[in-house]
Formats: structure tokens, C-alpha cells, sequence
């Protein structure tokens, strides 16, 4: 089934919302007959085409959703430049419960929508979606990647997410606390869905001791079972005393007031947009808290995405390239330490040099 639409582009609402970037598409499109109510937006296509998850999330106006769709599109710019692919920003959201509002043809209904931006933007999955669902918006476009049978996981991603936030806790213990390795380090897991579950697996196996909070109980009973992971309230989690806070829900969860109550030294997530507003990332160093900026160290589904679009199944170079985040990340935490400026700002530095250069060598030819 073909579903005839029109994306309306970027608007006035869309340029004047606090979160607008330059960003060169934002398209709308409400489909009646599905109840689909989605945005794409494409920050910068300096690099290639944009990459970027589909998320699907009961927002509370249409405001909220433009906000995350925004910030989301161009933490992709921003993670993959910095994660060294060929790709632009961009993300997709869609405004329903994941729980209660799924069906094959909104999926379908989607999947034209995405088809309309004729590969300028290429899905995956997000929070809220996954490789079936993409699946379904594969029949009425060719541009999802994440669904492709023969990948080591499905074509899920989330392994890799987590393999790289792994790897970037490990950066982060190394470089603040001067140690080698996870054993013994207590870490506090804010979100145990699929990227946090697997994050839990791999702390737990480092000899970690792990905490997790989540508003699923059956999430978290499984970590604690299969995991050994101690379970804790949602409003405790970032609260305690522990070695390292990973946020991996949903972002904005590091504000003026909760950064106030973290008592670890390392903030290290796979959660997108984790601080609240960018002055957040200052606030920390004063406190001396090494954060790992998170279009960083999560950035490991992005690059196993992208091997996935181009047809590249050799597990071992994913799997080097994934391994790479945590120097990535070193390198940053040593020029903010030298520099005495947030992670955040060295990240976004570099990553603007990167995907920044194109534009300005065409300009100078």
C-alpha cells in the first residue's frame, strides 16, 4: 500500500523554535487514516546523506515534539562527523505511545513519508521503534537500514550503542579515577531498556557493581536476575553515591537542579541530549565531573547503521571502529583538561571542523 502525500517543509514556526540550527529540512506530515503525526528534520548534509533513528514518543504538544526532533537532528550531524562516517544529520519522530498506537499501516503510512525526502534522509530505529517496525516502513521506501536479517544481531543496533558507551565508561574511569579496568566500580544505570539491559550485561561481566532504575518493572527484574543488578527508585538513581551516572532514557534528564544532586564523578550515558540546557556541561567541570558528551559515546549503532546501509558484514571492522569511541573520547577529555573548558565544547569543536570543512573548501575553490 502507497500512501500519496506532502511534506510540508521548513516553516516560520520551525526557524524561529529555540532549537533551530540552520537546519535545511523540517518536514510535517499527518496522516488521518493511520493517525501517523510525524517530523522528519535534516540538520546539515555537508558530509552525505542524513542518518538518523525514528522515535516514537507520546509528546505532550506538537511544540515538544519540534523541540526533540530539532536537538536529536543535529546531535546526529555532530555524531557522526565525530564518529568518522560519510553521513549527515537528521531524525524522525512520531507523536503516539509506542505501547498502545503501533500498527502496520501507520508503519507503512511512515515509510511513504520518509520515501518523499527521495534519500536525503535515511531511517533507523529509536526509542519507541524497532527492527520490525522499520521492516514495515521498508515495503513503501528503501531508505531504513537496521533490518537486514543477516546482521550479527538482527539488525539491531543497540548491541553496538552500548558496546560504545561501554567502551567510553572505560575512557572515563581510565582518565578521571586512573584506573585500568571496571572491577569494583560502582555505576548507576538511569533506563534499562534495550541499550541500557546490554550496557548492564557488560558492566556486570567487567565486575562492576551495577545499579539500575527503570519504569518498567519487568526490565528490572530481568537485569537483576540475569545481571545481579541492584534495583533503585527513578528519583534516587542519579542520586547516588556511585563511581559513575549512565543516563540511557530519554534526555534532559541533567538539569540545574538534579546536577546539583549527582554525587558521581563521571557522567557517562548512551541517553541522546542528556543535559537540559548547553551552560549544564560548565556547571559539571566546576563540580568536577568528567562528562562524556553523549553524541560521542553513543555513537556505536550509528556506525554499525551505516556499515549495515552500505552492505559492509565484517563484524571485527564494525566492531574496531565501535572500540574507537573511548579514544575518541580520551582525546577530548585531555584537550578540556588542558584547556579548562567542558568536554562538550571540545567535542563540539572538533566535530564542527569536520563537517564544516566541505562547505568551506567549496567556498574557497
Amino acid at each position: 500500500m502507497k500512501h500519496q502525500i506532502m511534506a510540508q517543509k521548513t516553516d516560520s514556526v520551525a526557524q524561529q523554535h529555540p532549537d533551530y540550527d540552520q537546519h535545511q529540512t523540517v518536514a510535517y506530515h499527518e496522516d488521518t487514516a493511520t493517525g501517523l503525526r510525524a517530523i522528519i528534520a535534516i540538520h546539515n548534509q555537508n558530509l552525505g546523506p542524513a542518518l538518523g533513528g525514528c522515535r516514537m514518543f507520546p509528546y505532550a504538544t506538537q511544540n515538544d515534539a519540534l523541540s526533540d526532533v530539532l536537538r536529536l537532528s543535529r546531535g546526529m550531524t555532530y555524531k557522526s562527523a565525530l564518529a568518522g562516517l560519510p553521513l549527515g544529520g537528521g531524525k524522525a519522530v512520531i507523536v503516539g505511545n509506542p505501547r498502545k498506537d503501533k500498527s502496520r499501516e501507520l508503519f507503512l503510512a511512515m515509510g511513504s513519508f520518509i520515501d518523499s525526502l527521495q534519500g536525503n534522509y535515511i531511517s533507523a530505529e529509536d526509542s519507541g521503534t524497532n527492527v520490525s517496525d522499520l521492516a514495515i516502513m521498508g515495503e513503501t521506501t528503501r531508505w531504513v537500514s537496521g533490518i537486514h536479517r543477516d546482521h550479527e544481531f538482527n539488525g539491531d543496533p543497540s548491541p553496538y550503542t552500548a558496546l560504545g558507551t561501554f567502551e567510553g565508561i572505560k575512557a572515563a574511569v581510565k582518565h578521571q579515577l586512573k584506573k585500568s579496568d571496571l572491577a569494583g566500580i560502582s555505576v548507576a544505570v538511569q533506563g534499562v531498556g534495550n541499550v541500557g539491559m546490554e550496557l548492564t550485561k557488560l558492566l556486570s561481566q567487567a565486575d562492576a557493581r551495577v545499579y539500575v532504575a527503570d519504569v518498567n518493572e519487568d526490565n528490572l527484574t530481568r537485569a537483576k536476575d540475569r545481571y545481579g543488578a541492584i534495583i533503585v527508585g527513578t528519583t534516587k538513581i542519579h542520586r547516588l553515591d556511585v563511581d559513575v551516572f549512565a543516563p540511557c532514557a530519554m534526555g534532559g534528564t541533567i538539569n540545574s537542579m538534579s546536577i546539583q544532586e549527582i554525587r558521581a564523578s563521571i557522567i557517562a550515558g548512551a541517553a541522546n541530549n542528556q543535559l537540559s540546557t548547553p551552560d549544564i556541561a560548565e556547571t559539571a567541570r566546576q563540580q568536577g565531573i568528567l562528562y562524556a558528551p553523549d553524541y560521542v559515546i553513543n555513537a556505536g549503532g550509528i556506525i554499525d547503521i551505516h556499515h549495515q546501509q552500505t552492505g559492509n558484514r565484517n563484524v571485527e571492522q564494525v566492531r574496531q571502529q565501535v572500540t574507537a569511541i573511548g579514544e575518541t573520547l580520551e582525546s577530548i577529555f585531555c584537550r578540556a583538561q588542558s584547556s579548562q573548558i567542558p568536554t562538550s565544547v571540545i567535542a563540539d569543536q572538533i566535530a564542527e571542523e569536520i563537517f564544516l570543512a566541505p562547505k568551506l573548501q567549496s567556498r574557497m575553490a
